[in-house]
């Protein structure tokens, strides 16, 4: 069984040389890109001219510009960032096909079994730089058993773990007050500057051997574990600078002391914890597109170009057994402008005839410009769409078999409304298991829900027109009044059907019913009028008459 290996891949510019591939591509002069963070602007990342100069990441923007005054700046786009990683993370399957994202500026690569088609892993580092650089692209790798050791080599391989910020180590102080001291003692007496030799340039090794990962991580700093700032600020006050200080320690004392963070990524550094590459699924795209020898723009000749689209779209979809929810038609323009149409359905479908009245509904608002080139229509939403089954012999009648036929009447009426005014201002009622008649009833978009079929009725009828409780003068008599006043109007009463009497939930704290029980009755006005009033009895609030609704 071959033994497993990782790959792990770190851009450390990758917002920068991205923005330099497509934008600034002859640009000299430093660069950098922004972000917000805590109401200020600092430096996400860096051109190898803007790094010359002294900034690094992180850094305030104003303390950037006043190191490097030509400094020039973008301001990071995430979403684009996160589109170009997808891209590399397509390219990157040439080494293995199990590859992941790993945070913005990262990839996680399986090697197991695939080095040696490579020439080995050396080889396959070299080609992989040589790669990025004709890209473009800056890159650090490692290669490892585990995920975190690779992880850890890639971005820590070759550092040191730094000094101790406290100050309390003995070392620190006899090198800051005798050592340094003592070395420019003739120098302040006017002699010659002591000469520091430079250290001497060593070659970083970013692939560990197999079985060598605790040997390999030992002399990197605790931040290669991937544990968050404070932990390693807590860490290095400690003294408990390297890796190689934590790998004897119990981990109850570490867990107590610094979180289960700290123990979790040890021991998935280490090997001791699995953690599994998993890439994302690929992703599968429902575009078909047309381009014409010629430009056109007559709604016909658009039309014409739809109709030769949608057949093969249908296909595509029925292959993956998807249908659509929202539909984008492009149309490229001669001079390089698009116009983008977009219509939503009300059913998840793949045939022409649901989706091709829509289009042409859209099309009146287009402007061909100096003509168009190009059509591309893409399924941008879509859900899965399963056919019926039959259950047996009992299930496969004719009245079943009929029923088969959905009637998509209305879902076609609702998604041509929908390309009119929007499928989320048309909305349905469904029936809630409440008593209360203003919540017998909620409304759910219609393009969403299914229509209830069947709609269990109340005893007696409800208004067509409902709304908040409305103080009726009239007498405190339960009985229907014979003369009432209602938004400044005198009526008289002709008719009165009830009562019927409704209680509140008494589980919930409602205002609108500390009025207690209400007696509701129809009552007919001599205008012929016919109001829904109710007698409320009184609990924490007065009794009296109150009108909600009117019937049709």
């Amino acid at each position: 069984m071959s033994r497993r290996r990782i790959l792990s891949i770190w851009f450390p510019r990758l917002a920068a040389e991205r923005i330099l591939r497509t934008e600034l591509r002859s640009l000299a002069q430093p660069f950098a890109v922004v972000e917000d963070q805590n109401n200020m602007q600092v430096i996400l990342s860096l051109c190898p001219a803007a790094s010359a100069e002294g900034l690094r990441r992180g850094q305030p923007l104003r303390d950037a510009q006043a190191m490097c005054p030509n400094l020039i700046t973008r301001l990071a786009h995430p979403q684009a960032d996160a589109a170009f990683l997808t891209v590399l993370q397509r390219w990157a399957v040439k080494f293995s096909p199990w590859v992941a994202e790993d945070g913005r500026d990262g990839l996680i690569i399986d090697l197991t079994g695939c080095a040696h088609l490579f020439g080995g892993e050396e080889t396959l580092l070299q080609r992989l730089e040589d790669d990025c650089t004709g890209l473009g692209l800056s890159i650090q790798a490692g290669i490892a058993d585990t995920v975190g050791a690779a992880w850890a080599l890639a971005r820590y391989a070759g550092h040191s773990a730094g000094a101790v910020r406290s100050g309390d180590a003995i070392d620190q102080e006899a090198y800051a007050t005798r050592a340094r001291a003592a070395k420019r003692r003739n120098w302040e007496k006017g002699g010659a500057a002591p000469h520091l030799a430079k250290p001497k340039a060593t070659h970083v090794e970013r692939i560990a051997a197999p079985d060598r990962t605790h040997s390999t991580l030992a002399p990197l700093p605790v931040a290669a574990l991937r544990i968050d700032d404070e932990v390693v600020e807590g860490l290095t006050r400690l003294g408990l600078r390297v890796i190689g200080d934590l790998t004897g320690m119990p981990r109850a004392a570490l867990a107590r002391r610094f979180g289960q963070q700290l123990v979790m990524r040890l021991d998935q550094a280490l090997g001791s914890a699995k953690e599994p590459v998993s890439p994302a699924p690929p992703s599968v795209q429902f575009a078909v597109r047309l381009t014409l020898p010629e430009p056109i723009g007559l709604v016909t000749d658009v039309i014409a170009g739809i109709d030769r689209l949608l057949p093969e779209l249908e296909r595509r979809l029925k292959a993956k057994g998807r249908g659509v929810r929202t539909l984008r038609l492009q149309l490229f323009r001669v001079d390089n402008s698009v116009e983008t149409l977009e219509v939503g359905l009300a059913r998840p479908s793949a045939s022409p005839d649901r989706m091709r009245p829509l289009l042409v509904m859209k099309l009146d608002a287009v402007d061909a410009g100096f003509g168009i080139d190009c059509l591309r229509l893409e399924a941008i939403a879509t859900e899965p769409v399963h056919p019926k089954q039959h259950s047996g012999h009992a299930d496969a009648t004719d009245h079943t078999i009929q029923a088969m036929g959905r009637d998509t009447r209305v879902d076609d009426l609702i998604g041509r409304l929908g390309a009119r005014v929007g499928l989320d201002t048309i909305q349905r009622c469904h029936p809630a298991s409440s008593h209360i008649p203003e919540k017998a009833t909620y409304r759910v978009a219609a393009h969403w829900s299914d229509p209830v079929s069947a709609w269990r009725m109340p005893v007696t009828p409800r208004p067509i027109l409902l709304w908040r409780p409305e103080p009726v003068a009239a007498s405190d008599d339960p009985f229907p009044p014979d003369q009432f006043r209602w938004r400044g109007r005198d009526l008289s009463l002709i008719a009165a059907i009830g009562p019927e009497r409704i209680a509140p939930e008494w589980w919930l704290d409602e205002p609108e019913w500390r009025s207690g029980v209400r007696d509701y009755w129809r009552v007919t006005v001599q205008s012929g009028e016919r109001f829904w009033l109710f007698f409320a009895h009184g609990a924490a609030l007065s009794a009296g008459w109150f009108c909600q609704g009117r019937f049709a």
